[in-house]
């Protein structure tokens, strides 16, 4: 196909800048978890965008932060690592947010690979804010780093997220498209419904929580004999006793709550009603246990 563009491009920025909203507007569909607590992506979501011209893959990285557990260490590594491997960075600071000491701390990590990887920056999160104060947004985005290009959008009303996306596509390489028409992620099944189930457990609880919640689909599969009921069996991990009644709630009314929303997602995904069973069981401090990280899939 003569001028047709594919490539890879991912979205990079401090846990929480809107990375995964704007994932899941760029594909047209839900991804990539969205949660209002920091730390939600831990997996690097691939989303397929699909378009006459191009195919453009985005993988969503777990934000970049200064580590204080192994598993924080094992993501910035994830982090780095697929910098290195795709053909566009999008640098993300949101509108509502005064560019930090984090942003640049990895502006200049972001430094060491602009020579052969074009930076986009990109302010995202417009919709928050006035017209004034994206204008010093993207003013004081320009004083860290030497940008390609920058840009202001929002994934929540859909300012300039296609003119974003002709600005990635414009620095990928040309060649045929790398994953068959009408494929949104490559992840799998049971990894897609483990995340959804980790969002809706998130949903609503303290800041405690958020990163000692793991979700691993023990079983999925069609009920024997029905090919219109997909039955999914998962536990949630957390690390403590008192972790174990938040997610609980009174009269496990909380867990009811959490399946009933994951249920409703993992439908909207899989095209097909929903059977699911979820327990909660205790890993104690696996965030710091090389065994039970690989356990639970970091």
């Amino acid at each position: 196909m003569d001028g047709y563009r594919s490539g890879f491009a991912c979205f990079v920025g401090r846990p929480n800048a809107g990375k995964s909203t704007l994932t899941n507007a760029l594909v047209g569909t839900k991804v990539a978890i969205t949660s209002s607590k920091p730390q939600t992506t831990r997996h690097t979501i691939r989303g397929i965008v699909h378009r006459d011209d191009a195919q453009l893959i985005l993988v969503d990285t777990p934000g970049l932060h200064r580590p204080r557990t192994l598993l924080g260490q094992r993501l910035n590594d994830l982090v780095r690592e697929t910098w290195s491997e795709v053909d566009v960075v999008g640098f993300c600071v949101p509108a509502d947010q005064k560019v930090g000491p984090g942003d640049k701390f990895i502006a200049a990590e972001l430094q060491k690979i602009a020579k052969r990887t074009p930076i986009v920056g990109i302010v995202t999160k417009t919709d928050l804010v006035s017209q004034q104060q994206v204008a010093e947004q993207l003013l004081a985005l320009q004083e860290v780093a030497d940008f390609a290009e920058l840009i202001p959008v929002s994934a929540v009303d859909g300012y300039q997220v296609g003119a974003l996306a002709d600005l990635l596509v414009d620095r990928l390489p040309e060649g045929p498209p790398l994953y068959p028409d009408g494929e949104l992620t490559d992840e799998p099944e049971a990894t897609l419904v483990a995340e959804l189930i980790r969002e809706a457990a998130l949903e609503g609880v303290r800041d405690e929580l958020p990163h000692s919640i793991a979700v691993v689909v023990e079983e999925m599969a069609l009920r024997e004999g029905r090919d219109d009921l997909m039955d999914v069996h998962a536990f949630v991990y957390v690390e403590r006793t008192s972790q174990k009644a938040i997610i609980l709630g009174h009269r496990g009314e909380r867990l009811k709550q959490v399946g009933i929303t994951a249920r409703k997602h993992i439908e909207a995904l899989l095209g097909t009603r929903v059977y699911l069973d979820l327990h909660i069981k205790i890993a104690k401090d696996w965030q710091r246990d090389p065994k039970q990280l690989r356990r639970l899939g970091f």
